[in-house]
């Protein structure tokens, strides 16, 4: 089995080590013999979806976010049928909020690709903080670290996560992240995977699952994961 795993624009989206869940996703596909196929996207490149398996929009600066949302609204459509299709995709931070409708700066209005039904107010003071989460799909906590001037509002739609310690999607610090289809937006950087196995296997399962029809995986041996996670959310109680 082949999962492609698409990272968009590395070059302008990798704050806080996001690079490290394309490494992630990788090993953990590797230890169990199957082969994962990187494929970084510039500015210039063209994006064929329908051969991805999991896409990476990582975080960046809001210039950096308005240079890539102007570039990919102009393939906006390919994007959003990808994920209609059940693609998976893993959006932190900058590239969560380009999953919604806007994201209004100081500077203005950046409008967003309106995948997901969801929206970015600026706020102040920044959110900054480690963080954990609980989501009942998941055996483990979900931790890793936040810095983010946005607030963003989420609808009806269904959270990533119930804070238990730190800010989340807004100063409610109620709810963290979006879950839409098999799309995570979320504003937990660190990277978030490695601290997270069972969020990596979540997309590497609904990747599989999509393109062959079986989503099961190996069992790994996840002793130092669980240890630096069990680590970070007994430090950070709620």
């Amino acid at each position: 089995m082949k999962l492609r795993i698409g990272h968009l624009y590395p070059d302008l989206l990798n704050l806080y080590g996001d690079r490290g869940n394309i490494q992630c996703m990788k090993k953990r596909c590797e230890w169990r013999g199957i082969s994962a196929e990187i494929q970084e996207y510039r500015l210039g490149d063209r994006i064929d979806f329908e051969n991805l398996d999991i896409v990476l929009l990582g975080g960046g600066s809001d210039r950096e976010q308005r240079i890539v949302c102007e570039k990919l609204k102009k393939i906006k459509s390919d994007f959003k049928e990808y994920v209609e299709d059940s693609g998976s995709v893993i959006a932190i931070c900058g590239g969560y909020q380009l999953l919604g409708h806007y994201y209004d700066t100081s500077e203005g209005r950046m409008e967003g690709l309106s995948l997901v039904d969801l929206y970015t107010e600026q706020g102040n003071p920044r959110l900054i903080s480690n963080i954990v989460i609980q989501n009942d799909h998941f055996s483990m906590p979900v931790v890793g670290f936040e810095n983010h001037g946005g607030r963003t509002y989420i609808g009806e739609n269904q959270p990533f996560g119930r804070v238990v310690f730190g800010h989340g999607n807004n100063d409610d610090g109620k709810t963290e992240g979006v879950i839409y289809k098999n799309v995570i937006g979320t504003y937990l950087h660190g990277p978030l995977l490695p601290k997270n196995p069972e969020v990596c296997d979540y997309l590497l399962k609904n990747a599989l699952e999509r393109r062959y029809g079986n989503g099961e995986l190996m069992p790994l041996d996840d002793k130092e994961e669980i240890e630096a996670n069990t680590y970070i959310a007994k430090r950070f109680p709620g």
